[in-house]
């Protein structure tokens, strides 16, 4: 069985952050772009620490040259809404909200969001519902930016404020 561009990179990749000390959460090829997402194991990466990293993962792939084209290099931290790939990463997140996307025919719902409840070797439960790791297409936790302003709040009038417009100029 051949490995993917992607799996090269994640096993050429792992080694290095981990002798950094930081989690390779994931590696993604969207056509020239090559993502690569980093955390600290204890949570939190700062932008210095994401600066040292790409400068080492760039001159790694650039020994190595695991794609066979020209891409783009972009390597930061996971963000607020982290991707969720592994059973670990699951499981870290137990008890925070995640929206979870099934692979089409897998049973049930094809899009599931809500509090992971429980998470182990086999897959998770999101409220009442159990999926398969091998069910899941894409999983990341989710950030909720809290409530609406009231209608009438100083919030929500400034919220609302429209733009000015332009006059038109006469001669």
């Amino acid at each position: 069985m051949s490995t993917t561009a992607v799996e090269r990179v994640h096993e050429l990749v792992e080694p290095l952050t981990t002798e950094l000390g930081l989690e390779l959460v994931d590696v993604e090829q969207a056509g020239p772009l090559l993502r690569i997402r980093l955390d600290r194991p204890d949570g939190g990466i700062d932008l210095d620490t994401v600066a040292a990293a790409s400068q080492a993962i760039s001159q790694l792939l650039d020994r190595h040259d695991p794609l066979p084209a020209r891409y783009t290099l972009e390597v930061s931290s996971p963000g607020v809404e982290r991707p969720l790939r592994t059973p670990e990463h699951f499981q870290r997140f137990v008890g925070r909200t995640v929206s979870v996307r099934t692979h089409p025919g897998a049973e049930g719902t094809r899009r599931v969001e809500g509090t992971l409840t429980a998470a182990d070797d086999e897959g998770i439960v999101v409220g009442d519902h159990r999926l398969a790791y091998a069910d899941i297409e894409r999983a990341r936790t989710t950030f909720s930016w809290g409530p609406a302003p009231k209608p009438g709040s100083p919030r929500a009038k400034t919220a609302k404020q429209p733009k000015p417009q332009k006059k038109a100029l006469t001669p």
